[in-house]
């Protein structure tokens, strides 16, 4: 079973179980003339609706690419993350208007027997549902799933708020409803907002996770002609398509046929190890004994010695035009780049005056 047919599983479970449990409600209820406990019926058949967003996502995610959308539909999922997130967050809103309603004017709970089996069963089911989702969202890596799993335990947090403090109510006449209940909306509000967090990052374009980056910087570093690894991009078009790119340094003597061969091993590796479609660019790094290495080795050394400076490569340096260039990534607390790269030309004017300096800013796409 792949990634997204267990997602669709999964959310299968939610929306039979919610239904189960809005059938055993709702004959409670009418049976004991319960309009309350009728109610909370309709209610577990919207808790429904999170796992048929999730479904009807995964489902439009896993569309073929067309000519319009070349990367797929796998963003759809992040959208369906999002559509949750909002439920969570409008239901913790409703939640806390409603607390503080309770909390300016207490209300005298009723609960009859029938009412609190019925209560104390849908927390317990609701309980474990809710960590069951949540659990096979994180496992696969489903922002739907852990919103809709999440939802699910706040719906039963609220429940047993409500349940407890009825038992205080009546056993001590002290209303702590509105109290509890306005305590327990303000955290399902911020979980909403943390909810909302990762699939806009996603959305907007996240920094490629540290350990990621350390294992395909080490995997193909691990290629003898290989002498550096720079530049490394990524691009997420959905939890399982990664478009990226990257560059290597590689000796000034290698053949475009060794190159080639080089660059397929490479992104055949990744694709292979990680599902990454990567494009490999080539840096040279001039050997022998000649000016070219000269001058590479006395700007490489003099920007490498710059306390602004986090990293340089690429360097390049054309005869034909007398010209160089090499990017540099500047420190985080460098803001003014233009005047950055303004004062870096003047200095490297200086230690290659007869030579016209391109320098390139680049940045750090990873958390590291």
């Amino acid at each position: 079973m792949n990634r997204n047919q267990e997602i669709i599983r999964t959310s299968w479970i939610g929306i039979i179980a919610n239904v189960l449990l809005a059938g055993f409600k709702a004959a409670v209820g009418i049976l004991a003339s319960s309009l309350a406990i009728v109610m909370d019926a309709i209610n577990n058949l919207s808790d429904a609706l999170s796992s048929v967003i999730t479904i009807i996502g995964t489902k439009l995610s896993q569309r073929p690419a067309d000519r319009k959308h070349p990367f797929g539909f796998g963003r759809i999922e992040y959208f369906s993350a999002i559509i949750i997130a909002v439920i969570v967050l409008s239901t913790g809103v409703t939640s806390l208007i409603e607390s503080a309603k309770k909390i300016f004017s207490p209300t005298q709970p009723e609960y009859s027997t029938q009412t609190l089996i019925v209560v104390s069963i849908a927390i317990v089911a609701k309980l474990i549902l809710g960590q069951y989702v949540k659990r096979k969202g994180q496992s696969l890596k489903s922002d739907a799933l852990i919103a809709s799993g999440s939802d699910a335990l706040f719906d039963a947090v609220i429940t047993l708020a409500t349940l407890l403090s009825a038992g205080i109510m009546l056993l001590w006449d002290v209303s702590l409803d509105g109290i509890l209940g306005a305590l327990i909306s303000v955290v399902i509000i911020k979980a909403g907002f943390d909810m909302l967090a990762s699939p806009i990052n996603e959305l907007l374009g996240t920094s490629i996770p540290t350990e990621l980056t350390r294992q395909i910087i080490k995997e193909v570093s691990n290629y003898e002609e290989v002498h550096g690894v720079y530049d490394l991009i990524l691009h997420n078009y959905g939890p399982e398509v990664k478009i990226g790119s990257l560059h290597v340094n590689v000796f000034d003597t290698m053949s475009a046929h060794d190159i080639h061969g080089l660059t397929r091993r490479i992104t055949s590796q990744l694709y292979e190890h990680y599902g990454i479609i990567v494009t490999v660019g080539i840096y040279a790094i001039a050997t022998g004994q000649n000016r070219h290495t000269e001058l590479q080795s006395k700007v490489m050394q003099s920007l490498a010695a710059h306390k602004d400076i986090v990293q340089v490569h690429g360097f390049f340096f054309s005869e034909k035009d007398n010209s160089l260039s090499v990017d540099v990534i500047p420190d985080i607390d460098v803001h003014d780049e233009a005047a950055f790269i303004q004062r870096l030309t003047e200095e490297m004017k200086l230690l290659v005056p007869d030579i016209k300096v391109n320098i390139v800013i680049d940045h750090n796409y990873t958390e590291s």
